[in-house]
């Protein structure tokens, strides 16, 4: 777990945000002080040059938990244990000055309200996701209650009032409905909610929590969109990848990474590896090692290094794609590839943060969703004409013809043409919504204050 404390000059609000494992949340924006960190994220924060050197991480007892469960399910048990610190942490807090005035939560911290409200600190939700999803989190309660959990009942879409319908098979796991859904239940009880979207990209959904009798009956705490809110450029990061993307002609280079936490089969990276040479087209591939029946499995060994070793490749296709294209085991500066003038594509696992980072820097996207409610994002993006996803064949994977298709689109044709056009277009809605006056920058504005004046 993460703990940032931001604004501690006077000047500024003093609030606290706790974040469940997963370095993914942590970006840049002025934050202070960090603890309770694992060795995967404390590794990460230590030798990662885009956060200020005045973050201080502080080592909290590690909590262990069943390695077999779910991804999701062993986020909440770490933050159920880990929270046995936070009451000591708050009142160290509150004795600053200036005062705490909030804590902002991930919504795997949502236990936290507890805490918080002994202490009379207002609590925040912080949702790295859409505003589709934060729609079915809140109406979820709703709908678990009118099928008694068989959501088999349901039928093929789920219509979230005021919301544009959402396909049944988009939802999270069955196995996760019994951890979910107390989190769920607590967001009513939170004083607002931030979003890292904007007024522009999601005003069907941003539109019902203000208007639709639902919403407002609940009643739901105000929402508020102050995206796209993305890294840093890697200012002054050394690479060879990047390196390598120099020597690469421009929009020539389809980036491929799964995420930190995303893996695929030895079947399914063979078949990617396939269809990337078939293509022809020059790529850099983040290529995690494969894990059987986990595309979440490398969610908590983020930062972990490992020589790459052609075992998991086919035979010879490091040899044969030497030069048009680029492996690598672990990691990339994604921030800094996906900015690079020589990538037009970006096959992506469709995690929220991935999105945001290749609408803002104006890259089409290839929609390959693995877990989580990635599946939503990516049925959304193909929707906006910002990606193309592509077909999973009858044993359950991409063919490499497949692959092969949906990777030549966004490099070339007229139909990648399109998808490029109008993620440019979305790209300046993002900038217009940042910029001075702009939607999210208002928002934030308004945030502050209500920060100041509390």
């Amino acid at each position: 777990m993460v703990m940032v404390v931001c604004g501690e000059e006077s000047q500024k609000p003093h609030v606290t945000l706790l974040s469940s494992p997963g370095i993914g949340q942590l970006s840049r924006h002025h934050h202070r002080r960090t603890t309770d960190a694992p060795p995967a994220q404390l590794q990460l924060l230590n030798n990662n040059p885009t956060l200020p050197s005045d973050l201080h991480v502080i080592h909290l007892p590690h909590v262990d938990v069943a390695c077999g469960d779910h991804v999701a399910i062993r986020l909440v048990h770490i933050v159920r244990e880990s929270l046995r610190s936070l009451p000591s942490v708050l009142t160290s807090l509150q004795s600053c000055k200036p005062p705490l005035k909030a804590l902002i939560v991930d919504p795997f911290c949502m236990e936290a309200l507890d805490i918080a409200a002994d202490h009379s600190v207002p609590t925040y939700l912080f949702l790295t996701a859409s505003a589709s999803f934060l729609a079915l989190t809140i109406y979820f309660p709703m709908l678990h209650a009118e099928v008694e959990g068989d959501y088999g009942k349901i039928g093929e879409r789920i219509f979230v009032p005021g919301c544009k319908p959402l396909w049944v098979d988009d939802l999270l796991p069955d196995v996760l409905m019994p951890e979910v859904l107390p989190l769920c239940n607590r967001i009513p009880l939170v004083k607002g909610i931030i979003v890292n979207t904007w007024e522009e990209l999601e005003p069907v959904s941003l539109s019902a929590f203000k208007n639709h009798p639902f919403f407002v009956n609940l009643p739901t705490p105000t929402v508020h969109p102050i995206g796209p809110l993305t890294k840093n450029e890697d200012a002054g990061v050394e690479s060879e990848l990047l390196t390598w993307l120099d020597k690469q002609p421009r929009d020539s280079v389809v980036y491929v990474s799964f995420g930190s936490g995303g893996t695929l089969s030895a079947e399914q990276m063979t078949e990617l590896a396939h269809g990337l040479e078939q293509s022809a087209k020059r790529f850099l591939w983040v290529a995690r090692p494969p894990k059987a029946n986990d595309a979440s499995g490398s969610f908590f060994e983020a930062g972990s290094d490992g020589a790459l070793t052609a075992s998991y490749l086919p035979d010879g296709f490091l040899e044969r794609t030497q030069g048009a294209g680029l492996v690598t085991v672990s990691w990339a500066p994604q921030v800094a590839v996906l900015s690079h003038p020589s990538v037009c594509g970006f096959v992506t696992h469709c995690g929220w943060n991935s999105v945001m980072e290749s609408v803002v820097h104006g890259v089409a996207m290839v929609a390959w969703p693995l877990y989580a409610e990635q599946k939503m994002n990516a049925r959304a993006l193909v929707e906006m004409g910002v990606a193309v996803r592509p077909e999973v064949g009858e044993e359950g994977l991409v063919g490499r013809k497949e692959v092969e298709r949906v990777v030549r689109m966004v490099v070339e044709g007229e139909e990648g043409k399109e998808i490029r056009r109008r993620v440019r277009e979305v790209q300046g809605s993002a900038m217009e919504a940042l910029a001075c006056g702009g939607s999210s920058s208002e928002c934030l504005n308004r945030l502050g204050k209500e920060w100041r004046a509390g």
